[in-house]
């Protein structure tokens, strides 16, 4: 089934009823989902003819380029989430992000997929986008609850420290409620998978006529390469805000 710009065009006409929603019950989301529905038509639209132009040259650069801009995109995004940001926040956002999304895209092209080239566009941006998007949340909630807990916790954290406990031994139970509150929505989405709601990619495959066993096959290499990749990020940012808040002498820090 091919959708014509006019279809778009109908479909986008909904949008209408949000904007009614809001208008009645004064919500003042109006002018937001405006903004919103232009900001969807607009960069999504870039990015496909962007994303056409690269599936026709397929060089590994280009690809790496799209890959890497993303990346940042998500780190910005993810850091800009933080309520109380500290310096070298975007830093060890980035690196949270670059490290658990590539090694698991990587792994998914290489072992799962088994995809010659690595960097065939086709599979790898999309697969890396699904695991970015996913992982930038999961980093927000960890990072942010984290974050909340060494501020509101000082004399504890402190208190323990005196005590002799290392800081990840002082920070171990924020450590464990932040990775937990970051990994929440990814599992609460495998749970009522298939039972509640179609994920994307399964829905899309159906809709282009792929055989649905197979969509179901590739959707659950998704949400388990999501899992892993939301795994990853958050462990790895929660334990770069210790690091962040603690010196080398293990003295709590706070760093604005």
């Amino acid at each position: 089934m091919i959708l014509s710009m006019l279809d778009v065009a109908f479909a986008a006409m909904l949008i209408v009823i949000a904007i009614l929603i809001s208008l009645w019950l004064r919500l003042g989301l109006a002018k937001t989902l405006l903004i919103a529905a232009i900001r969807t038509v607009a960069q999504l639209s870039l990015i496909g003819l962007i994303l056409a132009w690269v599936f026709a040259r397929q060089t590994w650069y280009e690809v790496l380029t799209i890959l890497t801009i993303m990346t940042l995109i998500a780190a910005f995004a993810a850091k800009n989430r933080i309520s109380k940001p500290y310096q070298g926040l975007l830093f060890d956002t980035l690196l949270s992000l670059s490290v658990a999304t590539f090694s698991i895209a990587l792994a998914a092209m290489l072992l799962i997929l088994q995809i010659t080239p690595w960097y065939t566009p086709q599979y790898i941006i999309p697969i890396l986008g699904l695991i970015l998007g996913n992982s930038l949340t999961a980093i927000s909630l960890t990072t942010g609850r984290l974050i909340d807990y060494l501020h509101e916790q000082q004399a504890q954290i402190r208190m323990l420290l005196a005590l002799s406990a290392t800081p990840f031994e002082a920070c171990h139970h924020a450590i464990k409620g932040a990775i937990t509150a970051g990994m929440m929505p990814t599992i609460n989405s495998m749970m009522v998978v298939g039972l509640v709601s179609l994920p994307g990619m399964m829905t899309g495959q159906i809709l282009a006529g792929a055989d649905p066993t197979q969509a179901v096959r590739y959707q659950i290499v998704t949400m388990f390469l999501i899992c892993a990749g939301s795994a990853i990020s958050c462990t790895l940012s929660a334990l770069l805000v210790v690091r962040r808040f603690f010196d080398n002498r293990q003295r709590l820090l706070l760093p604005n």
